[in-house]
């Protein structure tokens, strides 16, 4: 039976922008299933990234629906899709997000923190440690590598133990050897929370993982297959 996390229909995009209005997605409808894998590859500029942040409410669509486990995004005031983000989402960006003025440990504490979570401090440290970074909860973004804050980044979305994961080119900043890590720590994330996760990215040995692979050119879908 088909157990829908994330729903599309007709979903469009457009920003306006100095050159007049510029049409990113058109009319894309797509359903990601509970527990389900997908990646969205495509060259760059097709709008995978654009689709992922429909995804997560963090752009609004200009026509069509988005759907998140049962809610329709498109509804949904500032607040409330903030407030949903907090409690049913992990995102994750190919630039970390981080803030500089917070240790990693306060980094990961910060979304438990604004949920309310009494014990948010001791469950960011541990989360922390998963993803191997016991020694570092002390230290600042500026202090850290590009793999080591993409990993605190990782223990950030996944500390709300989220039902959706979504990932924009995780690795894209990352060495062969920190991205390989980092996709292995993903999907172990993903296994051990049972989550749904949806990734952008370039790299052809990430997008065989998944379990789906949905291919976007010029704002549109070219192929959804396995």
């Amino acid at each position: 039976m088909s157990n829908p996390v994330l729903t599309l229909e007709n979903a469009m995009l457009a920003l306006d922008g100095n050159a007049g209005r510029i049409e990113i997605l058109h009319g894309i409808s797509l359903q990601v299933e509970a527990g389900e894998t997908v990646g969205l590859v495509g060259p760059s500029g097709s709008g995978k990234s654009s689709l992922l942040m429909l995804m997560g409410g963090l752009e609004r669509v200009t026509g069509g629906t988005v759907m998140a486990l049962g809610n329709d995004l498109t509804q949904m005031s500032e607040d409330a899709l903030a407030r949903f983000r907090r409690d049913n989402m992990g995102v994750v960006f190919q630039s970390f997000h981080l803030i500089p003025t917070m240790t990693a440990l306060e980094n990961v504490a910060t979304p438990l923190e604004l949920a309310g979570v009494s014990d948010a401090f001791a469950r960011a440290e541990a989360e922390l440690a998963t993803v191997g970074l016991a020694h570092r909860i002390g230290h600042y973004p500026s202090q850290m590598s590009g793999g080591e804050q993409q990993r605190v980044a990782l223990a950030r979305a996944s500390v709300t133990r989220p039902r959706i994961l979504l990932a924009d080119e995780p690795t894209g900043n990352l060495d062969l050897a920190n991205g390989d890590a980092i996709m292995d720590m993903l999907f172990d994330l993903r296994d051990r929370h049972g989550a749904t996760l949806v990734l952008v990215t370039h790299s052809n040995a990430l997008a065989e993982r998944c379990d789906r692979v949905v291919r976007l050119v010029d704002g549109r879908i070219a192929q959804a297959g396995a």
